[in-house]
């Protein structure tokens, strides 16, 4: 017999910390002295899918269908799944495998009782940008520590983003788009707004031009589409469907993976806003949630100190709020130590060694996992597709020990499902109606806008008025100092002696005849 069967051999040691008597998602078999040992099942207790977990490895591995495989365990148990679908092929979730020999031959080998099987699903895209219900959100929700990250801000240039939120905040302007935010930049450094903000350090005008450059940039990349209204709600990825599964949220990306640092900060903006709408709960039976990030290393990448403290915070508290997450990349190390230390499920796909980088990574990864039985370094560098060595969290807190396991088939469809299945599964949802057409309300550009309208068109009648009363003021001096005209005909008249000798003769009779006569008026009737 061989040591795989012998009652105090490893394997059966190995196999014993996995015999949990709660419920739990079944992984696959374990993989021992070369066989796989059907009757020896490697699992995660539901309720330590919280204490959130690491899926890597080298592309081609079958990092992708692992996670399939989970999700379809966690639907069935009736707890809600966010994945992130950034190739575009785990949208099959949705629809019944596609039974074959290979797909018989892995369920045999590995003791499963294999039913083709679709799952309740929804697809979402960010902005509406690909196929998918549109997820937006406002860039006051967004916040200025993840807005500095997709911005690629500096820690001051973060720290003035922040008085700049600050500041709104305060006075009433809503950030919900990204004109907004340029709107309100733009006034802090104008004439009229620049005083606002020396009180609490000030906006100099070389870090306003730095962001200012970076909302182009960031626009021209399409970006404009994810902020705005309606705002996603977060609470919808929380829903079960009518048969008590839980709700697959996937959100379709491929539309906008050559942008990874812009999806990957907006997944981490649906963490954190899940995680300050929720309530305490401590331990559950099973999750609220459970939040697959794909491409995590991309998250990762460039990421500001108090980006990976948000991160690091957020993972590390939303345990409590009933949220798993899972982190899925190539190699541990792309997630940071902090980070790392609080993934309590592990499951790691081969890892290649060709390069010398590639053998310190090995190493790396060997030394994050507890002591084994096995030469993990010989082990990960010989797994085939579908295998992965594993350790979790038992139901009692503590690590599984090491195991290396052959992994079950996926029930749903392995690939993407067809464009027009994909259009009316969004189409037919009800949250389609709810969030599809984008809302423009007033927000800080139109009021800021409205307020300079109005302040130029005070300053134009202002100044028209100057300028009537400058005239105005000429005109006077000019006729002050303009020379006096030439005394009409019947000035000199007037004026001349005889005139003056006829007006003392005017109460004569002789002087009222004369009068008469100059001036033309009709003689008197008696």
């Amino acid at each position: 017999m061989s040591e795989s069967t012998d009652p105090a051999s490893p394997a059966d040691a190995i196999a014993a910390g996995y015999a949990f008597t709660g419920p739990a998602l079944e992984l696959g078999a374990l993989l021992w002295d070369g066989a796989c040992l059907p009757d020896r099942q490697i699992r995660i207790p539901l309720p330590m899918l919280n204490r959130h977990g690491l899926v890597a490895g080298a592309t081609g591995t079958g990092k992708t269908k692992t996670l399939q495989l989970i999700a379809e365990q966690l639907s069935a148990g009736g707890v809600p799944v966010f994945l992130a679908d950034i190739k575009g092929d785990v949208s099959g979730i949705s629809a019944p495998g596609t039974p074959n020999e290979k797909v018989a031959q892995r369920a045999a080998e590995v003791g499963q009782q294999w039913e083709a099987a679709g799952f309740p699903s929804e697809f979402y895209s960010l902005g509406g940008i690909g196929a998918g219900i549109p997820v937006r959100a406002t860039v006051t929700s967004f916040g200025p520590v993840l807005m500095s990250k997709v911005l690629q801000l500096n820690q001051t240039q973060e720290q003035s983003l922040g008085l700049i939120f600050h500041y709104a905040d305060a006075k009433g302007l809503e950030l919900i788009d990204l004109k907004d935010l340029r709107a309100v930049v733009a006034f802090l450094v104008s004439d009229q707004g620049k005083a606002e903000l020396k009180g609490i350090g000030g906006l100099s005008t070389v870090t306003a031009g730095v962001i200012l450059r970076a909302l182009t940039a960031f626009e021209q990349q399409g970006a404009s589409e994810f902020f705005g209204e309606p705002e996603f709600d977060t609470g919808e990825f929380l829903r079960t469907a009518a048969d008590g599964r839980g709700m697959v949220s996937v959100l379709e990306l491929p539309a906008v993976q050559d942008k990874p640092q812009l999806f990957s900060t907006f997944l981490m903006w649906l963490l954190a806003d899940l995680y300050t709408d929720l309530p305490e709960v401590g331990d559950l039976e099973r999750p609220k949630l459970v939040f697959f990030f794909d491409e995590a290393r991309l998250l990762f990448n460039g990421a500001s100190k108090a980006f990976l403290e948000s991160i690091t915070q957020t993972v590390r508290l939303i345990r409590s709020k009933g949220i798993g997450v899972f982190f899925v990349t190539q190699t541990p190390k792309d997630v940071p130590a902090d980070v790392l230390a609080q993934l309590g499920n592990r499951v790691q796909h081969a890892l290649r060694a060709f390069t010398p980088d590639d053998a310190k990574a090995l190493k790396a990864t060997v030394k994050t996992f507890p002591n084994s039985a096995y030469d993990l370094e010989e082990l990960l560098t010989g797994l085939g597709t579908g295998e992965a060595v594993i350790t979790v969290l038992s139901e009692k807190g503590a690590p599984t020990p090491v195991a290396a396991t052959r992994l079950r088939a996926p029930q749903s469809l392995m690939g993407p499902v067809g464009a027009e299945a994909l259009d009316a599964a969004v189409k037919s949802s009800l949250l389609y109606s709810r969030y599809a057409e984008p809302v423009d309300r007033e927000s800080a550009y139109e009021k800021i806008s409205a307020e300079q309208a109005a302040a130029e068109a005070a300053a134009e009648a202002a100044a028209a008025q100057a300028e009537a009363e400058k005239q105005a003021k000429e005109a006077a001096k000019a006729a002050r100092s303009a020379p006096k005209p030439d005394p009409s005909l019947a000035q000199q008249v007037v004026g001349s002696g005889l005139f003056r000798s006829l007006a003392r003769s005017i109460g004569t009779q002789l002087g009222r005849e004369i009068s008469r006569s100059i001036f033309g008026t009709a003689k008197r009737r008696r």
